[in-house]
């Protein structure tokens, strides 16, 4: 059982700490968490896919949804982790749990709105979404169990960021990843154990993700070095939310921008057919799991940026970001290599009866891995510029890769260079907003080293 921190220890420990072992220590239960998460969302499609070629099509089309959803719990999540690593940074501990309180009610209240229009008006959204006329049955009934766990998914993302900026990483992974290993075990249960089809999968994510919102729920009640979920701090007003909104903003930005491209995504794939649709849903699985490891170490340098920077240390800010940037590097560099080398055998586990995905797939996945490095900076300026407070540029830097450079070159290399243009569309995006993201997180950097010139802070 690990030894639970006192408030004054963990303050020491965030201050004191090299970062070169604090940010490993705090980033191997998130990274642990992101991966699970993202092996549950390949297996999810996996399995699907040995349904058919629509029903692989089907779980990109549901994905844009997803990801607008998660948009919002991660807007909020993210929102008050900020202010909270802040206020215990300051050693404002009421004040932090209020936004606890916050946190937590908002997500279950939209929550249940969101699921409530999504199921109503189910069929038109699947085709706003990017569904053709094949794919639409199969996303009509995997969406529906999905938004039903509505609730659950935002309020477990929710206690799932403010956990981890409360520096109790390790009690985020056990909830996160109990519901998405046990989700790898319902997945075939349900779609060909009990013959339900896609709509097995949706069921087995549904009832993973409300084990994962009991033991986080319990983790945040229970753990001694965690601020407890109470209905008498749930205080909501519109400065804290203007709070909440100013530090989640970014990830709103980030995540959302994800959905709204990839509906684009899978009207650029329309012409080419279902094949099209399946090989870029996969394809996109496998690289949000190698960027699942560079996320998830930027998780642990999130709680380490916001104390230090409560407590005015901006030395030590610079040090933790520039260390955090290098190790990501390095990660990407390995993972693209490796995938790069093994791409067509990877497609092919997914629709190996379909040579039209694996060839789209294929050329896909190769060309990103190509530019897959560079998601280190990107990620890393985005939790930089967002937990120091810096809303305005953390929102661009959010919405660079699959927003304002991506969507632009959705709309014009597919016209003229048709399914090649499809396929090469997120690499070129990845290299502009790489170089706008350096600049801007150059110009922070910049402005914290005059801070310190004005006034010193302890080492």
């Amino acid at each position: 059982m690990r030894k639970a921190l006192t408030e004054e220890e963990k303050y020491r420990q965030m201050m004191e700490e090299p970062v070169n072992t604090l940010i490993p220590r705090l980033a191997l239960p998130s990274m642990v968490s992101m991966v699970v998460v993202a092996v549950y969302n390949m297996a999810d499609t996996f399995f699907v896919s040995r349904l058919g070629t629509s029903a692989s099509g089907a779980v990109g089309i549901v994905f844009s949804m997803a990801a607008i959803i998660q948009a919002v719990a991660f807007m909020i999540g993210m929102g008050c982790g900020n202010e909270i690593s802040r206020l215990l940074g300051a050693k404002k501990q009421e004040e932090a749990a209020r936004f606890v309180a916050i946190g937590f009610f908002t997500e279950i209240i939209l929550g249940t709105i969101i699921a409530l229009f999504g199921i109503v008006y189910c069929t038109p959204l699947v085709y706003a979404l990017g569904s053709t006329e094949t794919i639409a049955p199969y996303a009509i009934r995997y969406a529906r169990y999905i938004l039903l766990g509505t609730p659950f998914i935002m309020a477990s993302l929710g206690m799932n960021n403010m956990l981890r900026f409360q520096g109790n990483s390790f009690y985020s992974m056990l909830g996160i990843s109990t519901g998405g290993i046990l989700n790898m075990f319902l997945d075939p249960l349900f779609i060909y154990g009990f013959h339900m089809g896609i709509m097995g999968a949706a069921v087995a994510t549904t009832i993973s993700q409300i084990v994962s919102f009991s033991i986080l729920l319990y983790q945040c009640n229970k753990m001694p070095a965690c601020i407890s979920v109470s209905l008498k701090n749930f205080k909501p007003s519109l400065k804290r939310y203007i709070l909440i909104l100013k530090f989640g903003l970014p990830s709103l930005a980030r995540q959302g921008i994800a959905g709204v491209s990839t509906i684009i995504l899978n009207f650029s794939a329309h012409p080419y057919g279902d094949a099209a649709i399946a090989a870029m849903a996969i394809v996109m699985r496998i690289t949000m799991f190698i960027n699942s490891l560079v996320i998830g170490f930027g998780q642990g340098f999130q709680p380490v940026c916001g104390y230090c920077y409560g407590a005015k240390n901006y030395k030590r800010v610079e040090k933790a970001y520039y260390f955090s940037l290098k190790v990501c590097f390095s990660i990407l560099v390995v993972m693209g290599v490796v995938v790069f080398i093994f791409a067509k055998p990877l497609i092919t586990a997914f629709r190996k009866e379909d040579a039209e995905v694996i060839r789209i797939g294929f050329l896909a996945l190769r060309l990103q891995c190509l530019t897959i490095p560079l998601a280190a900076q990107l990620t890393m300026a985005n939790m930089f510029s967002q937990t120091t407070g810096y809303p305005l540029r953390a929102s661009i830097v959010a919405l660079l890769r699959q927003g304002i450079c991506l969507i632009p070159i959705l709309l014009v290399l597919p016209p003229l260079f048709g399914l090649l243009g499809v396929q090469s569309s997120q690499p070129v995006s990845d290299v502009f907003a790489a170089v706008i993201a350096f600049l801007i997180t150059d110009g922070i950097l910049k402005e914290l080293r005059a801070k310190t010139d004005a006034k010193p802070n302890p080492q």
